[in-house]
């Protein structure tokens, strides 16, 4: 996050104002001192007009050898949101033109993304197992294992477990334009 700070020559007082996250808790982030909940990571990569896996990713080169190429799940990156629970392993790279990413949400887990986070993002959400209640604006659907829904024009949205079992499913996102 400092990287696409500092590239973009904002203050942490910028950030702050763009994103509605106080300069302390991005200051925490930044130094590794504190983990951002998603709420916090949705405002922030909202403000950069960037996806949150190109929040959590650490910088890669162009290209890759064959070897790096495939990647073990136990090596891909996971992160987990201290205060839900909810867990989001990234499937691709930075290098790979769509961010796919695995999705495990606890029993009971809401958790709310302002539009901005969907900025210049074309997405697809697909259901394994589990229920997901998906608040999509105004308009709620409840998806069930094997069900899509592919996401229009940003606007606030919501991914919420109202069951005792966990969700899991897949969140397939391409960038159509250019920010």
């Amino acid at each position: 996050m400092r990287a696409e700070r500092e590239r973009r020559r904002w203050t942490l007082a910028q950030l702050a104002e763009a994103s509605g996250v106080s300069q302390a808790m991005i200051s925490r982030i930044e130094r590794e001192e504190s983990s951002p909940t998603a709420v916090v990571l949705g405002k922030l990569s909202a403000a950069f007009q960037l996806s949150v896996a190109s929040l959590l990713a650490s910088p890669e080169g162009e290209t890759a050898t064959d070897e790096e190429r495939v990647r073990r799940q136990a090596d891909a990156p996971e992160w987990r949101d201290p205060e839900t629970g909810y867990r989001r392993r990234q499937i691709t790279t930075p290098r790979f033109p769509t961010d796919i990413a695995e999705i495990r949400l606890p029993a009971g887990a809401r958790v709310p993304y302002p539009a901005g986070a969907y900025a210049f993002i074309r997405g697809l959400v697909w259901v394994l197992d589990g229920q997901l209640t998906f608040h999509d604006g105004g308009q709620v659907h409840e998806l069930h294992p094997g069900d899509t829904i592919e996401l229009g024009e940003p606007v606030p949205r919501i991914f919420a477990n109202d069951t005792d079992t966990e969700c899991r499913y897949v969140v397939v996102r391409a960038r159509h334009q250019q920010p």
